[in-house]
């Protein structure tokens, strides 16, 4: 089973646009629902609001493409890409950040959205033999790759 690492710039880059035609989906289906984001910045805020952000190695790989700069070890209190209440790594977020609201209205529709592109997300690493890995943010980010041991 190859590491997704060891793929080739090519099968990396088709890796990750799959990656983001699921984001895609789950991006629609989320604008369904119509949740209002008010900026509160409680999303990146993960010690003061109670949660853990978890990712996929496919997801930390798209966002490590591309991430700011950032300062290790992280703070698992915090996203370090959040600014100004503000997410500085928008465009290549991960499933999970891309899910959370915090509008009442909303309840409970993110949880069986991330399930459904999480399933496909798994679906697709094993479709291409990359096996599976989902952790917190922080250790993809604090080992600054995607193969996590």
């Amino acid at each position: 089973m190859p590491k997704l690492t060891e793929l080739t710039d090519t099968a990396r880059d088709a890796v990750r646009a799959r990656v983001f035609q699921l984001y895609n989906s789950a991006d629609a289906e989320i604008r369904s629902h119509g949740p209002v984001c008010v900026a509160s910045g409680k999303c990146c805020r993960f010690k003061e609001y109670g949660h853990t952000l978890f990712l996929s190695h496919l997801e930390a790989d798209v966002l490590l493409s591309q991430a700011p700069e950032y300062t290790i070890p992280t703070d698992t209190g915090f996203c370090p890409f959040q600014v100004n209440n503000l997410c500085t790594a928008r465009e290549h977020r991960p499933l999970g950040c891309r899910v959370y609201y915090c509008d009442p209205n909303y309840a409970g529709k993110g949880e069986l959205i991330t399930e459904k592109y999480l399933t496909e997300l798994k679906a697709l690493s094993m479709e291409l033999d990359l096996g599976w890995t989902y952790a917190p943010l922080h250790r993809f980010l604090d080992a600054r790759t995607v193969d996590l041991a």
